[in-house]
């Protein structure tokens, strides 16, 4: 019984006013030491423990999901004020079409409700300059929802300074297939070919449309001309797209002179690479992933970001569920991750600036 006034008491003081205020200073203070240090431009989420924090409290699922909308708009918070540009979370999977039919409706008609109240909420978005982006399968999601998901879009647009990245229907396996499905669609155009003004095959061309155009006016003799010079017959090739006289027969052969089949260049498959492939991810444009955090105590994944992930991402996993995870949940993972890119920083600096500093100081 004791206990439990204590826990009463505790729970009172905690929420009065000047303990809110203390907390919120103390949370200033530590969002402004965090920023003295290297910032993670790139965040992800993985938003796990929404249904199983509801099963512990016993409340309703969905009331699960609404308490963990509302973690979203605390850690948002906390990466934009700390200097992070881009955060992406993970709110609907392709596989939770799999769910049964009324927490997928509820799902869809809480993300359309929380979207336009995250792109109207004047003091998080809009504060910061976030513009909100939809990554995933438009074609999945149904009309009304798409039609607010667009607004929220759209009333975003203009924010410039950060991105939040909503995956929304999504999976990393669908995006690559995706990506690679446009860079083929891609490469099976023809590149577009530019006049090259000391391209040989022009400056042959325009010689033989002179040599023609001077056999027909073989009936009326002439006094020798200058020379004309090979400057203006480049310019003349370069400022026309077709080099022949019109009157002049057109060259009916297949390759020109340049090596190409009928003028028509397709691109190099070879020159495909992770950068051609990054371009056609959803998230092209973005800075590289430097932190994906996952709550629940769940240890994998869940095909998201697969791509995205390199050799320099740290990878978190925590025990707290979503509706839990505040600053103090995240704290920790920002001051570890600044700890491991100082120490990437001062193996990636040159050796000599150090020690010749060190060498100076001891004489």
């Amino acid at each position: 019984m004791p206990s439990l006034h204590l826990s009463q008491i505790r729970k009172w003081l905690l929420h009065s006013p000047p303990a809110e205020w203390g907390i919120q200073q103390l949370r200033e203070l530590l969002i402004g030491a965090l920023r003295q240090g290297p910032i993670p431009q790139h965040v992800a989420f993985v938003m796990d423990g929404n249904r199983r924090f509801a099963r512990n409290h016993q409340i309703e699922t969905v009331e699960g999901h609404n308490l963990g909308f509302e973690a979203l708009a605390r850690i948002l918070e906390v990466c934009y004020k700390s200097g992070v540009r881009v955060v992406t979370i993970y709110a609907f999977s392709i596989e939770n079409f799999k769910r049964s039919k009324y927490e997928v409706d509820a799902l869809m008609d809480m993300a359309k409700v929380k979207l336009s109240q995250l792109a109207q909420h004047g003091d998080l978005l809009d504060h910061y300059g976030a513009s909100i982006r939809i990554l995933g399968q438009r074609e999945l999601v149904k009309p009304d929802v798409l039609e607010a998901v667009d607004r929220a879009v759209n009333l975003t647009s203009n924010n410039k300074r950060a991105i939040l990245n909503v995956c929304f229907p999504y999976t990393s396996r669908d995006e690559i297939t995706t990506a690679i499905r446009s860079t083929v669609t891609a490469y099976s155009q023809p590149a577009p070919t530019l006049q090259r003004p000391f391209s040989a095959s022009h400056i042959t061309q325009t010689l033989r449309s002179r040599n023609l155009l001077s056999g027909s006016n073989t009936s009326s003799p002439s006094p020798p001309s200058e020379p004309t010079s090979l400057l203006s017959d480049i310019e003349d090739s370069a400022s026309s797209s077709t080099t022949l006289n019109p009157d002049s027969p057109p060259n009916h052969s297949s390759t020109g002179n340049d090596g190409n089949n009928g003028n028509v260049i397709y691109p190099d498959p070879e020159s495909i690479g992770p950068q051609t492939l990054d371009e056609h991810m959803y998230t092209a444009g973005t800075p590289p992933l430097d932190l994906l955090v996952r709550t629940s105590g769940v240890e994998r994944l869940s095909d998201f970001m697969l791509w995205q992930c390199h050799q320099d991402t740290q990878i978190v996993f925590l025990e707290c569920l979503w509706p839990e995870f505040d600053l103090w949940n995240f704290l920790p993972v920002l001051v570890e991750w600044q700890w491991r890119r100082k120490k990437i920083e001062e193996k990636e600096r040159p050796l000599g600036v150090g020690q010749v500093g060190r060498l100076v100081k001891v004489r």
